[in-house]
């Protein structure tokens, strides 16, 4: 028979937090993992910034600056959810997509946010096999950027 497996305090990944047998107040702990969990499945941020806004409403997510401050103090980069009347924080990971409702662009996250820049467009002249062909790399990078195509 193999050994019990012995779990940390939280989960890995997102810092979900885990039950223990005999644990107190154990509705304080599933509560807060399903908090997060409705935070991370699917998330949507409200926009990027350093300060949480005044009246937050229930369930809204924002992507948290490099200088945060008042109650983000030290959640720099964080996703920050109200849920219940408090901040709640997740650490992103390489992979996860959210939806910048701020701009309706996706996001991907890998080792920082990454936003795809759209492309100049082309313009005539003389140049333009040039112009195509600088187009066509900036393209093939915003996809890349995105996630859609693997690095060169």
């Amino acid at each position: 028979m193999s050994d019990p497996l012995e779990f940390t305090s939280k989960s890995p990944r997102h810092a979900l937090p885990l039950l223990f047998a005999g644990q107190a107040q154990k509705e304080f702990f599933v509560n807060e993992a399903h908090a997060l969990v409705d935070m991370l499945l699917h998330p949507a941020v409200e926009g990027r910034a350093d300060a949480p806004p005044s009246q937050p409403l229930e369930g809204l997510c924002w992507l948290v600056g490099d200088n945060p401050s008042g109650v983000w103090m030290g959640h720099a980069r964080k996703i920050a959810s109200w849920q219940a009347g408090n901040w709640l924080f997740a650490t992103p990971r390489d992979g996860m997509h959210v939806l910048d409702r701020s701009t309706m662009q996706a996001l991907h996250y890998r080792g920082d946010w990454q936003r795809a820049v759209t492309p100049q467009p082309i313009t005539g002249g003389a140049t333009v096999d040039q112009e195509a062909r600088q187009a066509i790399e900036e393209l093939i990078n915003a996809l890349v950027t995105a996630g859609i195509l693997a690095p060169r």
